[in-house]
């Protein structure tokens, strides 16, 4: 199987590391998980999804779009490690590990994925990181892989699935010639088909002209969309956030999912307004440290596409939002990012998407890197919104406490991404430490913003 389009094009702009796509998960245990049960929960998985055994190959010269195949020296305990946390192993010494753990490269020659047990935490619990690239799977499609590695009970019965012998069940070796052949049968029939529906669509305006003014008025639209979603020109708007590096900073914050409800019902919007007008309102304040007149900062969050049943790996679109900063009544602000957030899901180009991701990944790879760098260059923050269990979950026999998401930063100053797990609302927040220079004055607004927004309850 071959990537989507827009899979091939976040793989070859990786070129440049500061584009990586790769995600995280950081799982925290009330105690170190049995090992042989988390090893044999994810050989499980690997029947249940192929790409966790499969590397990727890239046709020659990009013809068409990278091939997934299975890894014929795939090897479980290179994919699932453990590590020890030295002392004190305290939060920010996990969180460091982290950052060190999640900074690294995937080795492009395996599958991309890797999943570390961190032991040795000062309470005398553990974590669990996930780190996986972006082309296996979503968010969303990272969700429903995390539920073939839990249980519902901290031991539940022998699981009847089967398990796959990683040492006995090797894969072919696919060779250059392979790999050429395959492509170029591909590329065949992609242009056959393209062809195909070209030639459908121009017999259909003949015989239907009066549908042609419709056709003219939609395409009109859907340019304007673009220009907004996916083309935008001037860059991104802070004058504080401006230092960029590749360096992964890591903060965990968390919020009660009832008081963030209650509050949203409130002021009749959606949990996810509260969230973003709540980031919105620590932006504002770490903005006012620095004298800066700042007013809107333009946002990037994913918004999925994927319908009941869809076994995808990305079924997502990215939009951007101008997200203002002001007033200084949160309420006011509150409906002002609602009406804004509302706005966006009207918008044409996301279901342009694809369609133009099959243009631009046909471009030389240096061309397209050097789109991606400056469509990156206008966003400020990105954030999204994903809803977890609503019951205790374990992981090798060990309750997990917390479900802290660790979303791809990917050029932009912040990243932060939400989780609903039991009661809480648990936020992952990836910083670039050249963009937010003073981190904890940071995170000390962060607080004070939703404590403000959480008390209009």
């Amino acid at each position: 199987m071959r990537m989507s389009d827009t899979e091939a094009v976040m793989w070859a702009v990786e070129k440049d590391p500061a584009l990586r796509s790769d995600f995280c998960n950081l799982t925290i245990l009330e105690h170190a998980p049995s090992r042989s049960r988390v090893r044999a929960k994810v050989a499980t998985a690997l029947e249940v999804i192929p790409r966790l055994r499969q590397r990727v190959v890239s046709a020659p010269l990009r013809i068409v779009p990278p091939e997934w195949v299975d890894d014929p020296d795939f090897n479980l305990e290179y994919h699932v490690r453990s590590v020890a946390l030295p002392p004190p192993g305290g939060p920010r010494e996990m969180l460091d590990l982290v950052g060190a753990l999640s900074e690294a490269p995937f080795d492009r020659s395996r599958p991309l994925w890797e999943f570390t047990i961190i032991e040795g935490l000062a309470d005398g619990g553990a974590a669990m990181l996930q780190k996986m690239h972006h082309t296996i799977t979503d968010g969303v499609g990272g969700l429903k892989l995390s539920l073939s590695l839990v249980d519902f009970e901290a031991d539940p019965p022998p699981d009847d699935a089967p398990v796959l012998d990683v040492h006995q069940e090797q894969a072919a070796r696919t060779s250059p010639l392979d790999v050429l052949r395959s492509a170029l049968v591909d590329v065949t029939t992609r242009n056959v088909g393209a062809a195909t529906h070209a030639i459908g669509l121009v017999g259909h305006v003949a015989t239907h002209p009066q549908e042609l003014p419709g056709r003219v008025v939609d395409a009109t639209r859907m340019a304007a969309s673009m220009r907004r979603q996916l083309l935008v020109a001037d860059g991104a708007r802070s004058d504080v956030l401006v230092g960029r590096s590749l360096q992964r900073h890591y903060e965990l914050f968390a919020l009660p999912l009832t008081d963030v409800r209650q509050t949203a019902k409130h002021l009749g919007g959606t949990v996810n307004d509260v969230f973003v007008t709540g980031l919105a309102g620590a932006l504002r304040r770490y903005h006012l440290r620095y004298d800066s007149a700042c007013d809107e900062l333009r946002m990037a969050m994913p918004v999925s596409t994927r319908e009941r049943g869809d076994s995808g790996a990305n079924r997502f679109s990215p939009v951007r939002v101008l997200v203002p900063l002001g007033p200084d009544d949160s309420a006011k602000r509150f409906a002002s990012i609602h009406d804004r957030l509302a706005s966006v899901k009207s918008e044409a180009a996301l279901n342009a998407v694809d369609m133009l991701a099959g243009i631009v990944s046909t471009l030389p790879t240096s061309v397209l890197v050097g789109v991606a760098r400056n469509q990156v260059r206008t966003i400020d923050f990105t954030a999204s919104n994903l809803r977890g269990s609503p019951v205790p979950l374990y992981m090798g026999g060990a309750r997990m406490t917390a479900n802290y998401p660790l979303g791809p930063r990917t050029g932009c100053a912040l990243n932060a991404t939400v989780l609903s797990y039991c009661d809480e609302m648990h936020v992952g927040v990836n910083i670039d430490p050249a963009a937010v220079e003073d981190i904890p004055a940071f995170m000390d607004d962060l607080g004070a913003a939703f404590d403000e927004l959480l008390a209009l309850r």
